[in-house]
């Protein structure tokens, strides 16, 4: 029970964090030195939730198919191939890893 009043309160308090902006700018556009560093907040913050499920571990550092299979699909993404065959060659390459090692 407490576990999912702790995932209702973050949902929540996600939900009004994300309603604060629009509510309190109202039409107005942040300021040019305030909106480059915005705009890059969800690439950075994306990019280092993948980095720390792929080799995140208990306080140590975990090489193993996940890593093969983000940096296949890293390179499919690289070669613009389309999503769904990205997530495809990412799943291929982490199957075929674990299934050599």
């Amino acid at each position: 029970m407490t576990a999912w009043l702790v995932v209702v309160v973050v949902g929540a308090a996600t939900f009004a964090f994300k309603a604060a902006g629009p509510v309190i700018l109202g039409r107005r556009r942040l300021p040019d030195r305030v909106a480059g560093p915005v705009a890059l907040l969800a690439p950075v913050l994306l990019a280092a939730l993948v980095v720390t499920q792929t080799v995140g571990g208990d306080n140590e550092l975990v090489f193993d198919a996940r890593l093969a299979g983000v940096g296949a699909g890293a390179a499919a993404i690289a070669v613009r191939a389309p999503l769904p065959a990205v997530v495809i060659i990412a799943a291929a390459a982490t199957a075929v890893t674990r299934l050599v090692t």
